[in-house]
């Protein structure tokens, strides 16, 4: 049996998903590679040419290293963040890169939206406050991104504050 305000039927005023931006795709990241391990080992062949062939090692560290960290970078992009507002709540989900979740929701009544400012760049942090308490939201945008996102959220969050409306059709 379900009441007549599930949250469910609610049709939302703003919904967002945030992810880590990543610029370089999966062809550039094999271009990269390729790069360097071409570089390293020519590099490495100089060395081993000249005698010094444990140098030939070393720069197949290098490469090793280099791919290691492009792999934990491209795991930590697994990361999401929902942001999604109707009339009765403001639902905040965010997923890390682990698969941890973090979930609060609030009345849009009585949340405001903080934004902490800094005037030579935009926005620098962006922050939920209900009951004294600050949930930081958005944190994977870019401060031009932030601003546009704030402005949609308060936007719905003012559309949300004015309660539901009827629409008279003839």
């Amino acid at each position: 049996m379900t009441s007549g305000n599930d949250q469910g039927s609610e049709s939302p005023l703003f919904s967002a998903t945030i992810t880590p931006h990543r610029s370089l795709g999966r062809k550039g990241f094999i271009a990269v590679m390729c790069a360097v391990g071409g570089i390293s080992f020519i590099a490495g062949m100089v060395f081993l040419i000249a005698g010094a062939w444990p140098v030939m090692g070393f720069f197949g560290l290098d490469v090793l290293l280099i791919y290691w960290a492009f792999r934990a970078n491209y795991r930590a992009a697994a990361a999401y963040e929902t942001v999604t507002v109707t009339a009765s709540e403001i639902v905040v989900r965010q997923i890390s890169h682990r698969g941890r979740k973090a979930e609060l929701s609030f009345n849009p009544l009585w949340v405001k939206l903080e934004r902490e400012s800094d005037p030579e760049f935009g926005a620098g942090k962006l922050y939920l406050v209900s009951r004294g308490r600050k949930f930081a939201i958005a944190a994977f945008l870019s401060p031009k991104e932030k601003d546009a996102f704030a402005g949609a959220l308060l936007d719905a969050l003012h559309e949300a504050r004015r309660g539901p409306t009827r629409t008279v059709t003839a």
